[in-house]
Formats: C-alpha cells, sequence, structure tokens
C-alpha cells in the first residue's frame, strides 16, 4: 500500500518539475538572413515544389479519362450486338426491337456517339432514326452536323442529303463546316451539279458565310468555268479584301 501511494504521489511532481524546466529554457530564434543570397530563382516546372507541381503533366486524372467506362453495360451490349448482327437484316431488327428500342435515353445517345467514334455510320444513322421516333427528342443540329460529316467523308452522298433533307424539314440550318465537307463531298463524288445546289442552299442561311466554302468551290470547279464564274462574283462581293486564285490567267499571262 505504501509503495502505491509513493508512485501516486510522485507523478505530479515530476509533472511539474518537467513543465519548470520547460520554462526556464527558452526557445532560441534562429537568425535569419537580412540579406538573400538567392537571385534570380527561377522555378523548375519538371520539378515538384512541396510536393505539388507546377503543371498538368498529361497523365490520366480521374474518371474524365475513361470515356468508354462511362458507358453503361447494357449500352455496351447493345453496340456489340449491333454490330455483331448489321450484315444479318432479320436478327438485325429483332434486336433492335428486343435491346435498343428498350435504351433509356442516356444510353441511346450514348450509343449513338460510340458508333459515330468507331465509324460505324451505317448503324449511327439507324439509332437516329430511332431516337426520332422517341417522345423525349428535340432537334438537334449538332446530332445532324456529326452524321452528315460522317457520311460525306465516306462518299455516301445519298444518306448525307436524306439527313440533310430531314434537317431542312425541322428548320435547322447547317453550320459552314458542314457545308464545307458535303460541297467538298460532291466535289469528290463528280457531282457538281449537286455541290452547287448545297452553294444554293449555304447562301440562304441566316448565318454570315465563311470563306472556305467558297474556295474549296472555286477550287473544284476549275473544270467547270461557268458554274465558277458565278462563285467567284459571290466571293468578290462578299470578300473584296481577298484575293481568287486564278490559274488560267496566270498561265496565260505566263504564255504571253
Amino acid at each position: 500500500m505504501a509503495i502505491r501511494w509513493f508512485s501516486r504521489s510522485k507523478l505530479p511532481v515530476f509533472a511539474s518539475v518537467f513543465l519548470q524546466g520547460l520554462t526556464r529554457r527558452p526557445i532560441r530564434d534562429v537568425p535569419l538572413p537580412v540579406k538573400s543570397t538567392i537571385t534570380d530563382f527561377q522555378p523548375d516546372s519538371r520539378r515538384p515544389i512541396w510536393g505539388f507541381r507546377l503543371y498538368h503533366d498529361g497523365r490520366p486524372r480521374g474518371p474524365l479519362w475513361r470515356s468508354r467506362k462511362a458507358i453503361g453495360k447494357e449500352a455496351l451490349f447493345v453496340i456489340q450486338g449491333l454490330k455483331r448482327f448489321k450484315e444479318d437484316e432479320e436478327k438485325f431488327e429483332k434486336f433492335m426491337k428486343s435491346h435498343v428500342s428498350r435504351l433509356l435515353k442516356l444510353d441511346m445517345v450514348a450509343v449513338l456517339g460510340e458508333l459515330e467514334r468507331q465509324e460505324e455510320v451505317a448503324l449511327a444513322v439507324k439509332i437516329f432514326r430511332l431516337i426520332r421516333k422517341q417522345d423525349w427528342y428535340k432537334p438537334d443540329v449538332y446530332i445532324y452536323k456529326d452524321l452528315i460529316i460522317a457520311l460525306a467523308r465516306s462518299k455516301k452522298m445519298d444518306d448525307a442529303m436524306k439527313l440533310w433533307e430531314s434537317m431542312r424539314e425541322e428548320n435547322l440550318f447547317p453550320d459552314s463546316q458542314t457545308y464545307t465537307e458535303v460541297i467538298r463531298g460532291f466535289l469528290r463524288y463528280g457531282s457538281p451539279s449537286d455541290a452547287m445546289n448545297v452553294y444554293e442552299d449555304m447562301k440562304k442561311s441566316p448565318d454570315p458565310p465563311d470563306e472556305l466554302p467558297f474556295r474549296i468551290l472555286l477550287k473544284g470547279l476549275l473544270p467547270h468555268p461557268l458554274l465558277r464564274n458565278r462563285v467567284k462574283q459571290d466571293f468578290e462581293e462578299l470578300f473584296p479584301d481577298q484575293h481568287v486564285f486564278d490559274p488560267q490567267k496566270r498561265y496565260s499571262a505566263y504564255v504571253d
């Protein structure tokens, strides 16, 4: 009992002595130089400072880099099924009714975007036609734009013009990039008259015209001087400060 009492009584004594020792020892201030010896300090962006980097090093950051994982499992299953049955019309239609038509709005839009990314343009057009039948569908010029440009680059101009007509029926006007790609597609397709029809539609657009589709037409219509002169006159009126390259005049001047 005496030992227990002694141990209990010594604890506060030792604690007070320890605290007195701390208070009697003042903390010495570390002298700092008046003038810094470091001149022209320039941090190196390649080395971390205090554990932080001064710039984004290009490595993946979070779920934004996982676009494929952002698509739901059901949407991925639908994409695989569409690609598997695209050569068999009967199985394809059954799969569309049994699985694709039951998708939610976000999943259906995700399927459309993923098919465009994989350059499955024909499948993307079929999904878009199904989307147009949904109650929640609202006309969107950007969906038309992506599909029409993809079709024009794939030289599927007939399908592109079907979408073009549907877009115009919904009172939507394409932007300058869409006009440019469709005009370029018709010129590659060997149909300058269709390119001129798109050009006439471009002149009716409420948006101000851009210079690029004019230059695409001026270059593609070199074998057709009558059509090219019409475009050239409009170009000079709309862009008086710009010059039109005319290889025929340059060649005749060189010969004379």
